[in-house]
């Protein structure tokens, strides 16, 4: 939670080296930068306005952004509970944009096609994560918003490779929340197990767990939800869980859960829910910690399984079964520079649904 809302800087700063594709001279992109901690009490965002300063690698493609969903991870990376890997660096990574410029080699792609972009930027491809189709786990994996630039900028640059083709039933802001949080959410599904027509848990009732049951309800389960909010609670139940109630609540035994809350707790609740043999998926990138628990629960053959980003692949599938099902997001728009509001909401909870920067 915190403190004190994000501060938002306004001064010129000097201008790095930044590949954000080929621009016109004297034509400048728009940005927003983590530079790291200072001596406010929370790290914040800062605008800056920069030119192309080299050419991008060959393969990759420049977008003009429409679009950028903001991510709790984003939030967790400018507040410094996730290590930014490189600063400074620009948040964002469920990116809406259209192909502005071709780098060299780049097959498939179009300049005016729409494109999206999630958290894995590249792999390797030759590791034996990667030759073995959990490229999400490879070593030299690199990822928009963290490694690479993100979207929280008018123009950013993606390999073509990795761009993910979007279904025309969705506009911008309706794709957006689809590219991490939704594909996400349908990743920690297929880690947790669940079958159709099974009986799962959801702790926690983001923007990931509210496409997550969508995609639950669609295979015939039986989902309960558990989570402290009771708007949350409401809007759960609007969307056909079967139960819903506080984090220590109990449920019927289930065959499997997913927590999406980042707090330890809430994994030992669904410990205490989920049926002999079933698996608890922890879907986050950090956790405060996981309280002491006996292992009484652990013994029956529960099993407890991080979720560590994703695939290309869960990024397709998700995004072909969101079209088919449909999936519905639920957006609240901010400008390019409310950015830092936006993220202020989030932190503070204020948010239903997902915060999408309209570029």
């Amino acid at each position: 939670m915190l403190g004190a809302p994000f501060a938002l800087h306004l001064p010129r700063a000097p201008r790095d080296l930044l590949d954000l594709g080929d621009q016109g001279e004297g034509e400048n992109v728009e940005i927003l930068v983590v530079h790291g901690r200072t001596n406010e009490p929370r790290a914040h965002l800062r605008r800056e306005e920069r030119q192309r300063a080299r050419q991008r690698e060959p393969g990759e493609i420049a977008l003009d952004v429409a679009a950028c969903a903001v991510c709790r991870t984003d939030l967790q990376i400018v507040e410094g509970d996730v290590v930014a890997r490189r600063l400074p660096i620009i948040p964002g990574h469920q990116v809406v944009g259209r192909v502005a410029t071709l780098g060299e080699g780049v097959d498939g792609w179009s300049i005016g096609d729409r494109a999206g972009v999630s958290w894995l930027g590249s792999a390797d491809g030759t590791c034996r994560f990667c030759r073995s189709d959990r490229e999400n786990l490879c070593p030299e994996a690199r990822f928009t918003g963290w490694d690479r630039d993100g979207g929280y900028a008018t123009r950013m640059t993606v390999r073509a490779d990795y761009a993910l083709r979007l279904p025309d039933g969705f506009d911008g802001l309706a794709a957006a929340p689809l590219l991490c949080g939704g594909a996400i959410g349908f990743r920690s599904l297929r880690v947790a197990g669940i079958e159709p027509g099974g009986r799962l848990g959801l702790y926690g009732f983001g923007s990931s767990a509210h496409m997550a049951l969508q995609v639950a309800t669609h295979w015939g389960c039986e989902v309960h939800v558990r989570t402290r909010s009771p708007e949350d609670q409401a809007r759960a139940l609007a969307l056909g869980a079967a139960s819903v109630g506080g984090t220590d609540d109990p449920t019927p035994p289930l065959d499997a859960a997913v927590t999406f809350a980042p707090v330890g707790s809430v994994v030992v609740a669904a410990l205490r829910n989920v049926e002999r043999g079933g698996v608890v998926a922890i879907n986050a990138i950090h956790l405060d910690r996981i309280p002491e628990f006996s292992y009484d629960l652990l013994w029956p053959e529960r099993s407890v399984r991080s979720v560590a980003n994703l695939t290309r692949a869960d990024a397709r599938d998700f995004l072909a079964l969101a079209a088919a099902i449909p999936v519905r997001t639920d957006v609240t728009t901010f400008a390019l520079d409310e950015a830092n509001q936006a993220l202020a909401r989030l932190a503070a909870g204020e948010l239903h649904g997902t915060a999408v920067l309209v570029i």
